[in-house]
């Protein structure tokens, strides 16, 4: 079999090759050419897989090594008879530190505490519910939304988005983006509409957000890790966010070893082989941390310097700024190995168990 591949999904080799010969094509250079003879093909989400790209090929599988899928026009595949598969959930536990990472951040400059505070959850799926679990166990009041869950599960605890809007002062979005239908999440918020100028914090899909409403919204503060029209960005916008990142919220070297994995599992069902590849992981950057709280320091200023070890977001910040539209794909295909909060062991010296339970409950072994 002949597997056309993206370059940015990690061990794309190791794993593929014994399937076939791999051809390797940069996602947003993928054309009709790149893929006419091939039988797989692997994408990310920057490249559109439609009938302009497969009409004419002999493709049969098509995998994202993604949890979202907007980028596929899966009503043309299956009428094509071509399977499909995506990677649910792979990075799920990426975001929900990213998001973290940002909130505490963001609270730290703005000069509040988190605990409390009442955070909406726009969006309670793989992402969605592992951020609800942090976040309860760092003390804020949740309001979780989703429509669609609401309607199969009947949830009493989930709210309408109206609440949200009416008494969130903090707002995390982790939708797909859908454009028609009942819960089109298109510009889903109108942030001139938030009644308590609250943190909104978008790490789904660009346009998600109306990036052109962005500019003159009244926000306590914005961090964006997905862009409208991305790779370029809106002119402005990135001065105007306080923290902006290059679509890296689900980056960790974890998350994406587990979506090379799942896609991989997929096409040996679909091309009938047994799955032999298991990824060997090398060991992560920061193995360790010993880390002493002072006495009188606020929990939340300990989270936020252990955490800025294992993941600093203000250099994914910086290294954005630094750069624009213009290196945006480059920061991406480039961009260094981040490895989950499990990975890391910490040593806390004049730590409660309160304390202890929160580094715990973000996933550290503690």
């Amino acid at each position: 079999m002949k597997i056309v591949a993206d370059p940015n999904i990690p061990y794309i080799r190791d794993a593929f090759g014994p399937l076939g010969e791999i051809a390797l094509v940069p996602g947003r250079q993928m054309n009709a050419d790149a893929v006419r003879d091939a039988d797989i093909l692997l994408v990310r989400s920057v490249t559109p897989v439609n009938a302009a790209l497969l009409d004419g090929s002999r493709v049969k599988f098509v995998a994202t090594a993604t949890i979202g899928f907007d980028h596929v026009d899966t009503t043309y595949l299956a009428g094509r008879g071509i399977e499909f598969a995506t990677a649910a959930g792979s990075n799920a536990n990426s975001v929900a530190e990213y998001i973290f990472a940002a909130t505490l951040e963001l609270a730290h400059r703005k000069n509040f505490r988190l605990r409390g505070k009442t955070l909406g959850v726009v969006g309670v799926g793989n992402v969605g519910s592992k951020v609800v679990r942090y976040a309860e166990a760092l003390g804020l009041r949740v309001l979780p939304n989703d429509p669609p869950r609401q309607r199969v599960e009947k949830l009493p605890h989930f709210v309408p988005l109206d609440r949200i809007i009416a008494e969130a002062d903090i707002i995390t979005l982790h939708v797909p983006l859908t454009k028609t239908g009942p819960d089109a999440t298109r510009h889903l918020l109108d942030p001139h509409r938030l009644a308590r100028r609250p943190l909104l914090l978008n790490s789904s899909r660009g346009a998600v957000l109306d990036n052109k409403a962005l500019l003159s919204a009244q926000l306590a503060g914005l961090a964006l890790d997905v862009w409208e029209g991305e790779p370029n960005l809106l002119p402005g916008l990135l001065e105007k966010v306080d923290l902006g990142t290059p679509h890296i919220a689900g980056y960790s070297f974890d998350g994406k070893v587990n979506g090379t994995r799942m896609i991989y599992e997929a096409a040996c069902r679909c091309s009938g082989f047994v799955p032999a590849w298991k990824p060997q992981l090398p060991p992560p950057p920061v193995p360790q941390i010993e880390a002493t709280v002072v006495p009188g320091e606020d929990d939340e200023d300990v989270l936020r310097r252990v955490i800025r070890q294992v993941y600093d977001i203000n250099a994914d910040d910086a290294a954005l700024r630094k750069v624009g539209s213009a290196g945006f794909d480059k920061l991406r295909a480039d961009y260094p190995v981040r490895r989950e909060f499990f990975n890391t062991a910490l040593s806390l010296r004049g730590a409660g168990d309160g304390l202890r339970a929160k580094f715990a409950a973000l996933g550290f072994r503690c």
